[in-house]
């Protein structure tokens, strides 16, 4: 059975169960009140209230027009007006507009009594409906016209009537059908307003289900509302594009291991081609003297350690690029790091005839969590990358690092060949090279740049270059420092 149907039956038993109680209640109370079902009709039809008209109008008939004396009887009158007024029912009797007898308990309502018709009527009762007469008071009669002596006298049976019960009886009828047509309505409205905010987003969520498993993702999961449809269909919009973007990074990772495998083979062909020629050289005699054997011999040898290099970062790279290296991190002095890395580096430079200048700017309680190990290779790489491009007589490495806003700046700046603007964004993607022509003149594996912004990522820092092409180039490195 469907989530739709189970709603509208049991709005229809919600519907149904009132209205029989309903019913039953109305039914129950009218016996327990009027005696039985009959007496309702005669409730509504003769609009009497306040006495048993029935048995009154028998006395008036039998006793008082058989014998019209008894309308002369002051005695007969007094006692009959006292059974009366146990009921809220008052007598008066007029004859000719003079008044004859009068209840006391009506005496004094002159606007009341003012209003009881006179006029002469072919009929020989008549009974109005109660209406208010003065400070809110309700009264309705009952009119006999009789005959005494000739004379025509009229008879008032008027009685008082509870607001409450006179209202009550007016319009219960009203106010049971009101009652049943606003539970239908309700009833319906709910339905329509269920079904809207409920089975319709249900039957859209199961409709996206159905697209996901056919793998068509492209169209949007249009579920809204804070109630918990709408937090599942923001959770099913979620898991959309989350696999979107999963396909998406599948896809990119694809399209990477393909340029990878591509560019892996292209550098290692090269040292490999060198490496075959030479071999080939000494195996056909051409290296005919020990000086020419020797130098084929160290080429061989330098080509194979670029090879071994080469494997080395990929290896690196990879297990960078899969989260399987694993660092050991330590708290270390940010002020004595860079000092003692900045004499190493300045031995170095020396012998590659690159002047350093380094300005330090550092607290000395500054301190921050690294990888030694990890981070020195960041650096290497980065001083490697700017040497391979030096193309000045005069070559310069400058180092500026500073600490604010929580945290290290770190800057590597040389007087190199600069890099194009257009080749900016990519300087830190694997195998790449400013001149698109992976030109061996430039010696490198093309991966120094790339595994020193995975390492600075897994330090939760940054790195980015800037450049000014022929003029300098800046490596700027932000990792945070402990508080």
């Amino acid at each position: 059975m469907s989530i739709r149907l189970k709603l509208i039956l049991s709005y229809l038993v919600m519907l149904v169960v009132p209205l029989i109680t309903i019913l039953l209640t109305s039914g129950l109370l009218v016996v327990i009140f009027q005696g039985d079902l009959h007496n309702l009709k005669v409730v509504y039809e003769t609009k009497i209230d306040g006495f048993e008209e029935e048995d009154y109008h028998r006395l008036i008939k039998h006793s008082i027009e058989q014998n019209p004396e008894l309308l002369s009887n002051s005695n007969y009158l007094h006692d009959l007006s006292e059974q009366l007024s146990l009921k809220d029912t008052y007598l008066y009797i007029s004859e000719g507009g003079r008044t004859i007898f009068v209840s006391d308990g009506i005496r004094s309502k002159t606007s009341l009594l003012s209003a009881l018709p006179t006029s002469a009527h072919t009929e020989a009762r008549i009974i109005s409906p109660a209406k208010p007469y003065g400070n809110n008071e309700f009264y309705h009669y009952v009119r006999y016209d009789l005959q005494s002596n000739g004379g025509h006298v009229l008879l008032y049976l008027v009685s008082k009537v509870d607001p409450i019960v006179y209202f009550s009886k007016k319009y219960a009828p009203y106010l049971l059908v009101s009652a049943l047509f606003v539970l239908i309505v309700t009833n319906v409205l709910l339905t329509l307003y269920m079904s809207r905010h409920i089975i319709k987003p249900i039957m859209a969520l199961r409709r996206s289900a159905v697209l996901f498993t056919e793998g068509q993702l492209n169209h949007p999961v249009n579920v809204k509302g804070r109630d918990e449809i709408g937090q599942l269909g923001k959770a099913f919009e979620d898991l959309r594009t989350r696999l979107i973007h999963s396909i998406e990074v599948q896809e990119q990772y694809e399209i990477n291991r393909k340029e990878l495998i591509a560019n892996i083979s292209h550098d290692l062909k090269t040292p490999i081609t060198s490496i075959r020629g030479y071999v080939d050289g000494l195996l056909e005699g051409v290296a005919i003297s020990l000086e020419k054997t020797d130098k084929y011999l160290r080429t061989i040898s330098v080509k194979a350690a670029e090879m071994d290099r080469l494997i080395d970062e990929l290896f690196l790279y990879s297990k960078l690029d899969m989260d399987r290296l694993a660092f050991t991190f330590e708290t270390v002095n940010i002020s004595a790091f860079l000092n003692d890395w900045a004499e190493d580096l300045g031995f170095e430079l020396d012998k590659e005839g690159v002047m350093l200048q380094t300005d330090f700017q550092i607290a000395g309680s500054a301190m921050m969590s690294v990888d030694r190990d990890s981070f020195r290779r960041v650096l290497a790489n980065i001083i490697q990358n700017s040497l391979k491009f030096m193309n000045k007589t005069n070559k310069e490495i400058r180092l500026i690092a500073n600490t604010g806003n929580d945290c290290l700046h770190l800057i590597v700046e040389d007087n190199g060949a600069g890099i194009p603007k257009e080749a900016l964004p990519f300087v830190f993607e694997r195998f790449y090279r400013a001149d698109l022509s992976r030109n061996t003149a430039i010696k490198g594996s093309g991966l120094g740049l790339a595994i020193a912004e995975r390492i600075v990522q897994e330090h939760d820092g940054t790195i980015r270059v800037e450049s000014m092409e022929d003029v300098w180039t800046r490596i700027i490195i932000t990792i945070p420092i402990l508080k």
